[in-house]
């Protein structure tokens, strides 16, 4: 099974210009992807062979754009360790915590449960 796909590419990305060709290319697919896609298809879950292919893109879009939300957040993690805004995290400091926000827990209850 070989999937014919159509990628509309850009040539010219300046703001005038708002033509397009559209290119076919191949996507060959494992065996065991042949038969995954045969199966999804007769199913019913997919109708065609390039909605496996549109399903794929898109999930690895949303991948992609999850990691690259990831590797910010690393950044920004690092940058503020680097200004010395982190904190030393160690097995009192998590009883800490651990009080503090029980304490915070008790006092929310205690306030919701007072007669009114």
């Amino acid at each position: 099974m070989s999937l014919r796909v159509t990628v509309t590419h850009f040539q010219d990305l300046t703001p005038a210009a708002h033509v397009s060709t559209l290119k076919k290319m191949d996507v060959q697919l494992t065996p065991d992807q042949k038969a995954f896609v045969r199966q999804a298809i007769e199913s019913g879950r997919l109708h065609r062979e390039e909605e496996a292919v549109q399903e794929a893109l898109t999930l690895w879009e949303e991948r992609e754009r999850t990691r690259a939300e990831i590797l910010d957040a690393v950044d920004m993690a690092e940058a503020s360790l680097a200004r010395g805004e982190g904190r030393v995290i160690t097995q009192e400091s998590m009883h800490e915590l651990a009080e503090q926000v029980k304490q915070r827990g008790r006092a929310r209850l205690a306030a919701e449960q007072a007669p009114r």
